[in-house]
């Protein structure tokens, strides 16, 4: 924690208003990089890719529902795991309602991993969530959009994650991605974000922002080494 003088208030309300400069320089900016994140080209999808969801198997386009759009945040949790990832948990602490809201303005929001649906849904019972998670079983979506590596990837010292920027070393990774469907069923790609542009969904992330304290990561051995599934804290 930098160390913060004590002033008058006079002093503090310069500073803060100096701040506030910054802030609003970063607001105009994150407005024009959100304008061009719409603007991204976008790419068609030609694959038929299966899930599984309560009521059987379904569809990408079956995930839209109602909706044009549709976001999908892909959820570290491997076949073979018995409790999803708790960076993951962390983050999908933050989805219960925004679904409701996000419905309101056309969109659809979806967690999908390769787990098989019956842990899924026995996790998202145990975590209190009510957002739709469906499994992507054996499909090739989870490895086509880079969040799952096979054992040969993950032998391989090339990068594979976050657009061939980072070299993830496990299994399962955690992503973002966006779809839209026109009015004729086409469904396209229009947009993903992995690693630290994962940030903006997490809105504990941005408190702690606002914090003296801020995150408070820097002593420990990882930056989320902190974290634990919401049931797991101890007081």
């Amino acid at each position: 924690m930098a160390k913060q003088q004590t002033v008058s208030h006079a002093e503090w309300l310069s500073a803060r208003r100096e701040l506030l400069n910054k802030e609003k320089q970063f607001t105009q900016l994150r407005d024009e990089v959100s304008a061009a994140r719409r603007a991204l080209p976008r790419v068609r999808i030609e694959k038929d890719y299966r899930f599984t969801r309560p009521d059987g198997a379904v569809t990408l386009a079956n995930l839209f529902g109602d909706n044009s759009q549709l976001v999908v945040y892909q959820f570290m949790f491997a076949p073979d795991w018995e409790e999803g990832c708790p960076s993951c948990s962390f983050w999908a602490d933050n989805y219960n309602g925004t679904d409701i809201h996000l419905a309101h303005r056309d969109i659809t929001l979806v967690a999908v991993s390769r787990a098989p649906l019956e842990k899924l849904l026995a996790y998202r019972q145990r975590m209190g969530w009510t957002f739709d998670w469906v499994s992507s079983g054996d499909s090739d979506f989870n490895f086509d959009f880079a969040v799952s590596f096979t054992e040969q990837q993950r032998a391989e010292e090339s990068p594979n994650y976050n657009f061939k920027m980072i070299k993830f070393p496990m299994e399962e990774a955690p992503g973002f991605s966006v779809f839209y469907k026109d009015e004729d069923g086409a469904i396209y790609h229009t947009y993903s974000t992995y690693a630290r542009g994962l940030d903006i969904l997490n809105a504990a992330y941005h408190i702690m922002d606002m914090t003296p304290k801020g995150r408070d990561e820097d002593e420990l051995p990882y930056p989320m080494d902190w974290v634990r599934r919401h049931d797991r804290y101890q007081d």
